[in-house]
């Protein structure tokens, strides 16, 4: 890991570590972005009566742990396992990957214009360090602010902004509802088809389901901006549809996240 936060952690901090040594009563780890060393008792391991550490963790493991004190005066670094929740965990571990893939980035950068990796890294860092603490935020604002790192007179800011759009793909969320939908008219299904023929397939997605039933969905960078674009043409869908004589029952399904990139 290149980046390597300066200082020291503190209480209550997640950090993710590196299993160095498990002892019987005890575990040692590597703070991976500190580059120091702390120790797990094993009445933080886990919950409940432990009869073998190594059923919880093994040495060069990776792990995420809450930083429970710091004895300035020794450097000894307290730390929990079981403190960490799994949600707490779910986004340590993202934010790991994400800077892993940052990583990633200007490593490519640098290896295909010859110069040390760290070098560029280095570089990066000192020019964008007044307003972002780690290239992640940095990287994401290119992506999704349209941030340009020219403005940070950045070696190879361009060569940089490339492949950071190639492999860092804005966030996007989807949305969807489903129609029940009931006509007794003799050219029912004609009118039905004709209502979902008009929606413009460049921003929603609709199903038949069968027996009556559609579904619509769209996609956005948030929720918001994903209920603007869907509300209307549910609404205009249903209006279209009762003018028609159709009974109609619409249910909004729930939201969903996209994988992240």
């Amino acid at each position: 890991m290149l980046f390597k936060k300066s200082g020291s952690p503190e209480e209550g901090e997640l950090v993710i570590c590196t299993v160095t040594n498990i002892l019987p009563n005890s575990v040692f780890a590597k703070l991976d972005e500190y580059g120091s060393t702390g120790m797990i008792h094993i009445s933080e391991i886990s919950p409940g009566r432990i009869r073998n550490i190594n059923d919880f963790v093994r040495k060069d493991k990776k792990i995420v742990c809450t930083v429970l004190k710091y004895h300035q005066e020794r450097g000894h670094i307290d730390l929990s396992l079981r403190r960490v929740n799994n949600a707490q965990k779910k986004n340590k571990v993202e934010y790991i990957k994400q800077l892993q893939k940052s990583e990633k980035i200007i490593q490519f950068v640098a290896d295909a214009n010859k110069i040390k990796t760290e070098d560029l890294f280095k570089d990066i860092m000192k020019k964008i360090s007044e307003d972002y603490s780690d290239p992640v935020a940095c990287f994401n604002d290119v992506v999704n602010e349209g941030l340009s790192l020219k403005d940070y007179d950045i070696k190879l800011a361009t060569e940089l902004e490339e492949i950071i759009k190639q492999r860092i793909k804005p966030p996007e969320v989807t949305i969807e509802g489903e129609f029940y939908i009931e006509s007794y008219a003799g050219n029912g299904v004609e009118i039905i088809r004709e209502v979902f023929k008009d929606i413009d397939p460049n921003k929603i997605t609709a199903i038949y389901k069968g027996g009556g039933k559609y579904n619509i969905s769209t996609k956005a960078g948030n929720y918001k901006d994903a209920e603007e674009i869907l509300d209307p043409v549910k609404n205009d869908i249903i209006k279209k549809l009762e003018k028609a004589g159709a009974n109609v029952v619409y249910n909004r399904l729930s939201k969903k996240k996209a994988a992240s990139n």
